[in-house]
């Protein structure tokens, strides 16, 4: 990829699938956060991933450390707009109610599952599933044999071993699309164990520095780590770790690979649901007419199209403007408050003419615009129509938790 004339030459690696994002094999280095909100909590949870999504995520994580964090997951799955990875500790069995809740994507930690028979299970059902899992090797988890036979202390060589280890217990069940990362709070330690590991494996590499910390110091310790590795051409996606809100981090990562040349600024930052079963238009339709129809517009702003009415403005409420359909009529929201409803037709040029008012007068001025309080009771009858008419369960996560539950 290009920066004015400075190419960094990427290392090549095996691609992997999470969801409809690829990592690897020469792909756009993609950038990842991790919720905060507890995976239970379905409403805060997918609130906090559009709102990282409208920052520039491509890849959201989310804890799954217990049943009710699984039964969050496969309610969240099916409306989250970027793919969902569970993050997987100390249970395995969490890591299959996540697979059965229909994530995209599995990390483990080695330091963590240790039982070869149980990380021999979990790879071979994300391997008939067609479900990549990274391997998240920390520096501050790591197995403690791996830890005494290096002297007591944390290694480059301690943590590319531990890797290796989980890669071998994979291949013993045929299962290879992985990608992994090898992480820890110190970056010269980081930055020397993904070049080890770059060395020993093709497998694209995650890249982060672990519990960087807050403010302007963890920004600085997590771009000392990614960036010198990016530049170097390693990395495929990469983490920023902050004592932060996660928008932050997505912001941060984003940021980066734009000042790197590894990724082209949007004139706007389109994010649109993946068309759940509550959806009242074709999304991806009304998403690819937006998209030409904002065209090379320098308009830089966070544009949401969502399905319908009942969850878009609240899950989508982080993006400058959005429109969200309901009752063959299409209602226009800004920073999550309902300002106008205009017919199913108009959607698309609503968005851009709205989108045009706020670059040349500002959020504040298109919020005065608006008629807030009709805008919103039309948006709430309409909500309470698909609610009574649908019903609560549209997506069947129900099916799916009693499969979680059964296990």
């Amino acid at each position: 990829m290009e920066a004015g004339s400075i190419t960094f030459e990427r290392r090549q690696t095996r691609q992997v699938m999470v969801g409809d994002v690829p990592v690897g094999g020469g792909a756009p280095v993609s950038v990842q956060s991790m919720t905060t909100t507890k995976t239970a909590d379905v409403d805060g949870t997918l609130q906090q991933i559009y709102a990282l999504a409208a920052a520039g995520c491509d890849i959201v994580r989310c804890t799954c450390n217990e049943q009710a964090a699984a039964e969050g997951l496969a309610r969240i799955v099916p409306r989250s707009p970027v793919p969902i990875v569970a993050d997987i500790h100390h249970q395995y069995r969490m890591a299959l109610a996540a697979l059965d809740a229909g994530v995209a994507c599995l990390r483990l930690n080695p330091g963590n599952i240790r039982k070869p028979e149980h990380i021999k299970l979990v790879a071979s059902e994300c391997r008939d599933r067609g479900v990549p899992i990274r391997i998240g090797v920390n520096g501050g988890s790591l197995d403690p044999e791996l830890y005494d036979k290096y002297g007591g202390k944390v290694t480059p060589e301690a943590m590319v071993e531990s890797a290796l280890m989980e890669l071998a217990y994979f291949d013993e069940v045929g299962f290879d699309n992985v990608k992994i990362s090898v992480k820890a709070s110190n970056v010269p330690l980081m930055i020397e164990a993904y070049r080890q590991l770059a060395e020993a494996t093709d497998a694209p590499l995650h890249l982060g520095v672990t519990e960087a910390g807050p403010g302007s110091a963890g920004l600085l310790k997590a771009t000392a780590g990614i960036a010198t590795l990016l530049a170097e051409g390693i990395g495929d996606t990469i983490r920023y770790s902050l004592t932060a809100d996660p928008v932050e981090e997505a912001k941060a990562g984003r940021q980066l690979l734009e000042a790197l040349g590894l990724r082209d600024r949007k004139n706007v930052d389109l994010i649109a649901c993946p068309s759940c079963g509550r959806a009242e238009v074709d999304v991806i339709a009304v998403a690819e007419e937006a998209q030409r129809a904002f065209g090379d517009r320098q308009i830089p702003l966070q544009v949401a199209v969502m399905g319908c009415v009942v969850n878009g403005p609240g899950e989508a409420r982080d993006a400058d403007i959005g429109i969200a359909a309901g009752n063959k009529r299409g209602h226009l929201f800004v920073r999550g408050t309902n300002v106008a409803v205009v017919p199913e037709d108009e959607m698309v040029d609503t968005l851009v003419e709205w989108a045009e008012f706020i670059m040349e007068h500002g959020i504040e001025r298109a919020l005065e615009r608006g008629d807030l309080t009709a805008a919103k009771d039309a948006a709430e009858r309409d909500r309470n129509a698909l609610l009574a008419d649908q019903g609560d369960d549209v997506n069947h996560s129900e099916e799916r938790i009693e499969l979680i539950r059964r296990r």
